[in-house]
C-alpha cells in the first residue's frame, strides 16, 4: 500500500525466529534501494517516508500544465549502481545514455561564430579517447592543453585509498600541477562543480580524484551522460512504488518517524505518530542531521561528526519561451554566471514553445536571491548565449532552491562520513552522505542503500540476492 496508516506492530514477545523484518526510514533513492534489496532476499519490509512522495531530493511537481523536476539530474555510464536501480524499477529506457560523450561548451566572451567548443570522446583506449578533443579544445591555449594532459596523468597515478588525499583541496593540487585559472574554469570546474557541487578550491582532492579517475580515466565510455527524458517523479516515485509493491514492500508516505529504540530482546521499535512498529532491523536512510536526531545513544562513537558534515546548495532557474530557441538538448557555458542549460520541453509536457532549465551548482551566493533579481540577471545572460531568445517572449520564469542539496565535499569530510554499520546491532545507515567513496550523487545514494541492505542481510542470516550486485561486476 502506498498511503494510509502505518502497519500494526507485531505482537509483543514475537520471537526473532518467527521471520525476518526490517523498517527502512526514508524514501529517497537510498531507502528505496535498501527496501528493494531486503525484500528481494525474503525480508518483510516496511518503508516509511515523511513526504507525500518517494524520490528524496530528485522529484517532480506540477506547475500549471508543466511537470517540473526540482533540479536537473544526470548520471554517467560509470554510475553502475544507479544504472542497476533503473533496470530494477524498469526505467532504464526512460533515462538513456549518450552513445558517446559529447558536451557542447559555449564561451560567451568570444565573438559569435567562434564560441562553441566540444568535449567528446573517440572510440580509442584511455587516455587517447579524449586526446583529439583536448587537442582542438578552443577554450584553452596550446600550452594550457598540454598542461591539462600532464595533470591528468598525475591524477591517474593517485591512490584513491590514500586518506591523505582527503585532507587536501583540489584547487591547490591543480595549481601545483601547472593548471592556470583559465584551465580550472574551462575544464576542471566545468566538470567538477556539476559533479561535486563545489569549486576546486573547496573540494576534497580525494573526492575530486575519484570523480575524474572514474569518469574520465577508467574506461572510454565511463563519462557518457544520461538523463531522464521523463519527469523524475515518473522514475523515482511511480515506477519505484510499482517495484516496491511487486517486491512485497509496504510503503507508507506522510509517515514521519519520531524515534528509534532497541528493545530488551534485541528487536527494534520504530515510533510514528499513534503507532509503534516492532522489527528485527532498521535502516536510517535520511539526511545526516535527521539521522543524528534518531540515533539511539551509543550507536556511533562520535555522533556529533554527522553535524560537522556541511551542506551545499543548488539553484535551478526555469524559463519558458513562446517558441523554440535552442536546437541542442543541453550545453555548458563559460564567461557567464550560467553553468549548464537543459531543454526540458518534452519531459515537462509543454506543447508549445520551449522550456529551458539552468542548473546552478555551488550556488552559495545566490540561493536566497529574490526571483526578480535572478530574472534580471539570467535573462540577459541567456540572450548573450542563445541568439534565438532575443526575439522570443518569456512566458514563465521561476526558480527552485535546494539549500541542502548535497553534503559539502570539503577537505576532511571523508573522516566524518560513517559506514553502513553502527555499533547498535540491527541498525544501519544509508544516504549519499555515508562512506560510499562517491560525492553526493544518485550513484552514491544507491550504493549506500546496497551497503546497508548487505550489512543487514548478513546479520539477519539472509543470502545476498545475486542480481543485487551485478553492478559491481559491470564496474
Amino acid at each position: 500500500m502506498s498511503e494510509g496508516s502505518p502497519p500494526a506492530p507485531a505482537p509483543a514477545g514475537t520471537p526473532r525466529t518467527a521471520g525476518r523484518s526490517a523498517v527502512v526510514v526514508g524514501g529517497g533513492l537510498a531507502g528505496i534501494t535498501a527496501a528493494l534489496a531486503l525484500a528481494d532476499a525474503g525480508v518483510r519490509v516496511t518503508l516509511l517516508e515523511g513526504r507525500p512522495r518517494l524520490g528524496g531530493l530528485a522529484f517532480s511537481f506540477q506547475r500549471g500544465e508543466l511537470t517540473v523536476d526540482n533540479g536537473q539530474h544526470v548520471y554517467l555510464r560509470c554510475c553502475t549502481a544507479y544504472r542497476w536501480f533503473l533496470d530494477r524499477i524498469e526505467g532504464a529506457a526512460l533515462a538513456p545514455l549518450q552513445d558517446r560523450l559529447d558536451v557542447p561548451v559555449v564561451d560567451v566572451a568570444k565573438p559569435e561564430g567562434r564560441r562553441l567548443g566540444r568535449l567528446r570522446r573517440d572510440p580509442l583506449p584511455v587516455p587517447l579517447h579524449l586526446g583529439r578533443s583536448l587537442a582542438v579544445y578552443p577554450h584553452l591555449s596550446l600550452a594550457e592543453r598540454a598542461a591539462v594532459g600532464r595533470a591528468a596523468l598525475a591524477l591517474k597515478g593517485l591512490d584513491l585509498a590514500d586518506p591523505a588525499l582527503d585532507t587536501q583541496d583540489f584547487g591547490s593540487w591543480l595549481g601545483a600541477h601547472g593548471q592556470s585559472a583559465r584551465a580550472v574554469e574551462a575544464l576542471w570546474d566545468l566538470v567538477g562543480v556539476a559533479t561535486l557541487n563545489a569549486v576546486a578550491g573547496d573540494a576534497s582532492l580525494g573526492l575530486a580524484a575519484m570523480v575524474f579517475k572514474t569518469g574520465l580515466l577508467s574506461d572510454p565510455g565511463a563519462a557518457d551522460i544520461g538523463w531522464a527524458r521523463v519527469p523524475l517523479g515518473e522514475l523515482h516515485d511511480r515506477l519505484a512504488r510499482k517495484a516496491l509493491d511487486s517486491a512485497g514492500v509496504r510503503t507508507e508516505v506522510r509517515t514521519r518517524v519520531t524515534s528509534v529504540s532497541i528493545n530488551e530482546n534485541g528487536t527494534w521499535s520504530v515510533q510514528v505518530p499513534g503507532e509503534r512498529l516492532e522489527t528485527d532491523a532498521v535502516v536510517l536512510a535520511v539526511p545526516q542531521r535527521e539521522a543524528h536526531e534518531l540515533l539511539p545513544p551509543g550507536a556511533l562513537d562520535a555522533p556529533g561528526r554527522l553535524l560537522e558534515i556541511g551542506t551545499a546548495p543548488i539553484l535551478n532557474v526555469h524559463v519558458v519561451y513562446d517558441r523554440k530557441v535552442l536546437a541542442r538538448p543541453f550545453f555548458a557555458a563559460l564567461g557567464t554566471p550560467v553553468q549548464w542549460v537543459f531543454d526540458r520541453t518534452h519531459a515537462s509536457g509543454l506543447r508549445t514553445g520551449q522550456y529551458l532549465a539552468l542548473s546552478q551548482s555551488a550556488a552559495h551566493d545566490e540561493i536566497d536571491t529574490p526571483v526578480a533579481d535572478l530574472r534580471a540577471r539570467y535573462l540577459p545572460e541567456l540572450e548573450r548565449l542563445i541568439p534565438g531568445t532575443r526575439a522570443a517572449e518569456v512566458v514563465d520564469f521561476f526558480v527552485t532552491r535546494e539549500r541542502t542539496a548535497t553534503f559539502a565535499p570539503a577537505p576532511g569530510v571523508g573522516r566524518l562520513r560513517p559506514g553502513a554499520r553502527t555499533k547498535a546491532p540491527g541498525l544501519y545507515l544509508a544516504g549519499a552522505w555515508t562512506a560510499t567513496g562517491w560525492p553526493a550523487t544518485m550513484e552514491s545514494a544507491v550504493r549506500s542503500g546496497v551497503s546497508a541492505a548487505d550489512a543487514a542481510l548478513g546479520a539477519l542470516g539472509r543470502p545476498r540476492p545475486r542480481h543485487l550486485f551485478e553492478f559491481e561486476e559491470a564496474a
